[in-house]
């Protein structure tokens, strides 16, 4: 196969994936978000990454907005919330994160294959995505071509890019007023 095989071959998988994200959940996700305080975002690898990227962007909305882990990352409160992005739901270190937030009665979300993981059980709010991985027994009725868990990162990162849209039409932000926060050091 050729480069744009695999790309029609990537991009249909992303459709069929992403075009079973359950809208009430992301209504409910987009709630948390506006009525937190702070939003604490958290993931491991490239779901790390993704939560990075939406975490810039919801910086950029001006919610007061850190990743887990980072130097300057406050202590979390019962005002906030904990945004998970995680395939399995239960890597050890973001699950420690979890019952962490719980203790303290943080609002946590989480984005996931799946639903009954650990952090899906202590979440108020979860965001399924519906992608083959080979971390999770599930029969999604499709294999990916990609590997690893490569379909669901990219798909977690669609979800939260459509999340933002959403966010943005509920605060009125507009791409000229989240300029205005973009940096300007670079």
């Amino acid at each position: 196969m050729n480069i744009q095989a695999y790309i029609s071959q990537i991009c249909d998988e992303l459709s069929e994936t992403v075009g079973h994200v359950c809208n009430d959940s992301a209504e409910k996700l987009a709630d948390a978000i506006i009525d937190a305080e702070t939003v604490f975002v958290a993931g491991a690898g490239r779901s790390g990454l993704a939560m990075k990227n939406f975490a810039m962007r919801l910086m950029h909305l001006g919610f007061d907005t850190h990743v887990v882990g980072e130097t300057v990352t406050p202590s979390i409160t019962e005002k906030d919330v904990l945004l998970i992005g995680s395939g399995s739901g239960s890597t050890s270190s973001l699950v420690t994160s979890a019952n962490k937030a719980d203790a303290i009665g943080v609002t946590i979300c989480l984005i996931t294959i799946d639903e009954n993981s650990p952090i899906g059980k202590l979440a108020e709010v979860v965001l399924p995505i519906s992608a083959p991985s080979p971390k999770i027994d599930r029969d999604v009725g499709f294999r990916s071509v990609q590997p690893l868990g490569s379909l669901f990162e990219q798909s977690l990162l669609l979800t939260l890019e459509a999340i933002i849209l959403l966010l943005m039409e509920r605060t009125g932000k507009t791409p000229e007023s989240m300029f205005t926060r973009h940096a300007n050091l670079e």
